[in-house]
């Protein structure tokens, strides 16, 4: 193995903070869906179901741990680098990976904010590799931190020799 290969290892950098919160109105946002749509027919059908607010008390009560664990756990978890060589990234909560892109392996990077990442001021940055393990996603970065960093990576992997695939 070359001494400029890229090794896996933790990348140094923490999302930003705020994305504690993106994730937290995330999982409420699907927790009380998830927890309307049993209590929905209880109200509707005659004589109500009570079946249908078990099932509902049961979401909600799992949804509210997870809307109160995950995003904390999630935090402590992912982190992302991007040096001269390769784009490190650490993510997941349950199930968790280490994934490291050298630059010659970079194919796109873009950026993406969704609506819930706007009221957050967050954005994503997803580098496309010639993996088959797929793209990967910096999720949870400062916008302007965002853009900085696509930026980055582009030049880099405009300056990097090799072919992408």
């Amino acid at each position: 193995m070359n001494a400029d290969t890229p090794r896996l290892r933790p990348p140094r950098h923490r999302v930003d903070r705020r994305a504690v919160w993106w994730w937290t109105s995330q999982s409420l946002i699907i927790t009380v869906f998830l927890t309307v749509v049993p209590v929905v027919p209880a109200l509707i059908w005659e004589p109500p179901r009570a079946w249908f607010l078990l099932a509902a008390a049961l979401i909600g009560g799992c949804g509210l741990v997870i809307t109160v664990v995950m995003p904390q756990w999630r935090y402590r978890v992912h982190r992302w680098e991007a040096t001269d060589t390769a784009v490190y990234t650490s993510s997941g909560w349950l199930w968790q990976e280490w994934r490291v892109a050298p630059m010659s392996r970079i194919q796109t990077v873009d950026t993406a904010r969704g609506p819930l990442q706007r009221v957050f001021g967050l954005s994503s940055v997803t580098v496309t590799t010639a993996s088959a393990a797929g793209p990967i996603e910096i999720a949870g970065l400062d916008h302007a931190l965002a853009t900085q960093v696509a930026d980055q990576l582009t030049d880099t992997t405009q300056a990097t020799p090799g072919d992408a695939t």
